[in-house]
């Protein structure tokens, strides 16, 4: 639906990291009348500020994992165990295991300090079906409104950017797409966000925060319009063509339960991938509507 441009440590490409976990953390984040790691300090000045230190680090190592996540499940999409394991290189995977099982070691230790009545507390129950339905049917709408709210105003493709565009998309399609790059706004959050946190949907992305958004066939740019980005809006139009709005906004709303940040939903990780294809030196040709179908029949959405 759209991205952010985050650019991860591992260089693969730019990922869509939810703004909820970009705002910075202060001592009420962590600290209260119980303290979370039980520890004995006072309420001096310098113990405040290691505390909030220590909590902008965290967040930052949360930002490096999450960069990892992404390139893992880049790698994991486009590649079975089974091949790299048979001919992955042996040195960078166990260094990448035990890397792994060592973060996994460290944060299972952290976990375990954990007061007990947190140890054990039972998870928020998670959105059921009936409020995947109402989510569906509100992100649906959503997309017929903003897209019918922007058409206005929006432009044809230019003829450059339909050449560019044709060895990868059909010439249906790019005659219908509209563009809008937005000058001094951006693309507000949807008015029923607040009942779907409600309902237990979180991490929802900001969409103030997104570089673009593809409205059906009209794409939205908070942000000045690249040739990277518009491919990248352009798959999800095709997505759109291929699916149609119902099928994509299920498989959009049922991806985004299943992994939980917008950028890891297989509509959007295809879209990263084949943007990726794309940016290359020399990119090869191919047709996303052909890709788009084969993930589809592959149930890979």
């Amino acid at each position: 639906m759209g991205e952010r441009l985050y650019y991860n440590v591992y260089a693969v490409n730019t990922i869509q990291v939810s703004s909820e976990l970009l705002h910075p953390l202060g001592v009420g984040d962590f600290v209260d009348s119980g303290s979370l790691l039980q520890m004995s300090i006072t309420e001096s000045s310098e113990d405040k500020l290691s505390i909030v230190r220590m909590n902008a680090e965290l967040r930052h190592a949360q930002l490096e994992l999450l960069s990892a996540h992404c390139a893992t499940h880049k790698l994991r999409l486009r590649f079975p165990a089974q091949l790299l394991a048979r001919h992955g290189r042996r040195d960078v995977l166990r260094k990448s295991i035990e890397t792994a099982s060592a973060l996994n070691e460290y944060y299972s230790s952290i976990e375990k300090q954990f007061p007990s009545e947190e140890a054990v507390a039972a998870p928020a129950p998670g959105p059921n079906e009936s409020h995947l339905l109402l989510a569906m049917e509100s992100v649906a709408s959503f997309m017929r409104d903003q897209r019918d709210h922007y058409f206005p105003v929006a432009k044809a493709l230019t003829a450059e950017q339909t050449g560019r565009l044709g060895s990868y998309f059909p010439a249906d399609l790019l005659n219908r797409i509209k563009v809008v790059e937005l000058q001094g706004a951006r693309v507000s959050n949807p008015a029923f966000y607040p009942q779907m946190r409600a309902l237990g949907f979180n991490n929802l992305p900001d969409f103030a925060h997104l570089n673009s958004l593809t409205f059906i066939d009209v794409l939205v740019f908070n942000e000045h319009m690249l040739e990277r980005t518009l491919f990248h809006a352009m798959v999800h139009a095709a997505q759109y063509q291929v699916l149609g709005l119902e099928r994509y906004t299920e498989l959009f709303v049922r991806g985004f339960v299943d992994v939980r940040f917008h950028f890891l939903i297989p509509l959007e990780a295809h879209a990263f991938l084949l943007e990726s294809r794309f940016a290359r030196p020399n990119p090869d040709r191919f047709s996303v509507e052909d890709e788009v179908r084969l993930w589809a029949k592959q149930n890979r959405y």
